[in-house]
């Protein structure tokens, strides 16, 4: 990447890489809609111009013109290798279920294209010329910044986990065999994880089944729902008022239950219309 002063310097300090990924690596983000894609692309680019305005890790030592290709260019170029790592990877609602593989392989799959990208880059703009002996240099800053910046923005960009209402005659989702006898029949309100146990609300009581939440959601498909929080899923049938305080939601579901909202999935639940 850029070195600080001279073109002498720039050649002269590749350990600096280290330091100078952060913003090139600032567009490696889990997007996985197309109004993130925009967005991320926006943020983006305006990371770039702020990076060359500032002259952002010594590269205030470049023409502004060249500085601001670069930053730009790299943090468009991170954009583009993260929407399409993420949709890849994302695709088809596979990375709900399993958020710490979708995200290991997010990562992989940035760090390998985007480290060829900023090499490339950084050798024909300030070596004049490709060494692919250095390649290997900026694997592990690529690496780094990127499982950083990708668990950053996976944790401001996480959606809550949904589940859709089936179709007129389907089958009943395979959840509401798991429901004790005394419970079925009964419309499930919501289902609160309780260490390794599941809390069942309905209309007809509570009770407890041993089960993980994630796997329940699963299995909750068929029923229009969404998880609020991390502990729990609600019916969305259910949801009768929604009141905010202390910079929280909760959601007042029938039979006088409460469920909490995360700041996390607040957002994204307002959108679509819960509160």
């Amino acid at each position: 990447m850029v070195g600080p002063v001279s073109q002498s310097s720039l050649r002269q300090s590749p350990a600096s890489l280290r330091e100078r990924l952060g913003g090139a690596i600032h567009a490696s983000r889990t997007a996985v809609t197309g109004k993130d894609s925009r967005r991320g692309f926006i943020v983006s680019a305006a990371a770039g111009v702020f990076l060359a305005l500032f002259g952002t890790f010594g590269t205030y030592a470049v023409p502004f013109g060249v500085r601001l290709a670069y930053w730009v260019g790299l943090c468009l170029a991170g954009a583009v290798v993260g929407t399409v790592v993420s949709r890849l990877i994302g695709r088809e609602g596979r990375a709900d279920a399993r958020p710490w593989l979708y995200g290991s392989m997010t990562v992989i799959g940035v760090t390998l294209p985007f480290t060829a990208v900023v090499w490339l880059v950084s050798e024909l703009a300030f070596q004049r010329g490709l060494r692919p002996q250095a390649l290997p240099m900026y694997l592990a800053p690529v690496f780094i910044v990127t499982t950083a910046m990708t668990a950053l923005n996976f944790l401001v960009q996480r959606r809550p986990t949904e589940t859709h209402a089936a179709p007129v005659g389907a089958p009943a989702p395979r959840f509401i065999d798991r429901l004790p006898p005394k419970l079925r029949g009964g419309e499930l309100y919501a289902v609160e994880a309780e260490d390794h146990y599941l809390r069942l609300h309905t209309s007809r009581g509570q009770d407890l089944i041993l089960m993980r939440l994630s796997d329940a959601v699963a299995e909750l498909e068929g029923i229009e729902g969404a998880q609020t929080h991390r502990s729990w899923w609600v019916a969305k049938a259910a949801v009768q008022d929604a009141r905010r305080g202390d910079g929280r939601a909760t959601l007042q579901l029938k039979g006088d239950i409460e469920a909490p909202v995360s700041r996390a999935y607040a957002k994204a639940l307002r959108e679509a219309g819960w509160f």
